[in-house]
């Protein structure tokens, strides 16, 4: 392993650290596909539009200018992946993010955004 570095001191102990805590490979492909999913534009307005209020697929696609097929589509795959939730009223199904970790992720890498 020492040939991996050019550096002539190892801080033994912030390498141990991070060894320890350093997860299997599944765990980091889970965090890899979260961001391949939030990754796309058209998914991202809508997780910006239902950061602001519940709607449903009339709603979005109206704010965002698409059609209802589009945006069904592009739910299903952030409901696939558990960033939106959705509950019925009578004919209507509303979308919502899906639960607070996400909220804080998608509002905290705005705020980041923004600073720049």
């Amino acid at each position: 392993m020492e040939d991996l570095c050019d550096c002539n001191i190892i801080h033994k102990d912030a390498v141990a650290l991070a060894k320890a805590k350093m997860s299997d490979n599944s765990l980091f492909l889970k965090l890899i596909n979260f961001y391949k999913i939030i990754a796309d534009s058209t998914r991202t307005k809508i997780l910006f539009v239902l950061d602001q209020h519940e709607m449903c697929v009339c709603d979005i696609a109206y704010t965002l200018g698409m059609t209802k097929s589009a945006v069904s589509h592009q739910l299903k795959l952030l409901k696939d992946n558990n960033l939106v939730i959705s509950r019925r009223e009578g004919k209507e199904i509303f979308y919502r993010l899906s639960d607070e970790h996400v909220t804080k992720v998608f509002e905290i890498s705005l705020e980041h955004i923004k600073e720049f």
